[in-house]
Formats: C-alpha cells, structure tokens, sequence
C-alpha cells in the first residue's frame, strides 16, 4: 500500500509536491512487486472509503497472476472484491518473507531504475 503521510481525503487535495512525488513512487512501488514477485501484472488501486464515507486516500498495490484469476474466474475489481469475500489473504509469515525481499528491492534501487 502506499499513501500520503499527512491525511488526505481525495486525490484533488493533494498538494504539487505530494503529486510530483506520487507518480514516480508508484512507478518504483511496482517495480519491486513485479522483481519480487514476477507477477503477470500489477494493479494499483485507489481505495479512500471506510463505512461508506471517504476517509484517508491510499494505493494498493497489488500482484496478479493467472492462477488468481483462474481460481476466482474474474480479474480487476471483480477479483479484487472476490479475493477480499474469500478471505484469501496469505499467512503473516510469507507477507513477512515478501516484506523483506520488497525492502531489499526498494533499497537497493533497482526497482524502477
């Protein structure tokens, strides 16, 4: 996930350097997932709402391969919202394994260089 540090409601709100900044960390953001994971895409999302109500602006960023789409049979927004019914969330301790191999990806700059 990725998003403003300071809390922003919508993406309108952004200030010149928040959105100079938002592209290219994106960008490097999905670099790593793609290095890290090799998967077939990766979608980046805005998501804001929380009960209904827009709350803090946030990017998910997330990996996507064929096996995901063949399980669930959807893709985009279907799967994402199939996945999340699904509960399909992977145990702590392989998001933990990613983490680190995201961070060694991030620091080391070859994720969108």
């Amino acid at each position: 996930m990725v998003k403003p540090v300071r809390h922003v409601v919508h993406v309108a709100d952004l200030t010149a350097q928040e959105s100079v900044e938002l592209g290219p960390l994106l960008q490097k953001v999905s670099a790593a997932v793609t290095e890290v994971m090799g998967p077939e895409q990766v979608y980046v999302c805005l998501w804001s709402h929380a009960g209904g109500v827009p709350g803090h602006i946030h990017f998910v960023v997330q990996p996507v391969g064929a096996e995901d789409m063949a399980r669930f049979d959807a893709f985009g927004p279907a799967l994402q919202v199939a996945m999340g019914q699904a509960r399909c969330f992977p145990p702590a301790v392989e998001v933990e394994r990613v983490c680190v191999r995201l961070r060694e990806a991030l620091s080391s700059g070859s994720a969108g260089a």
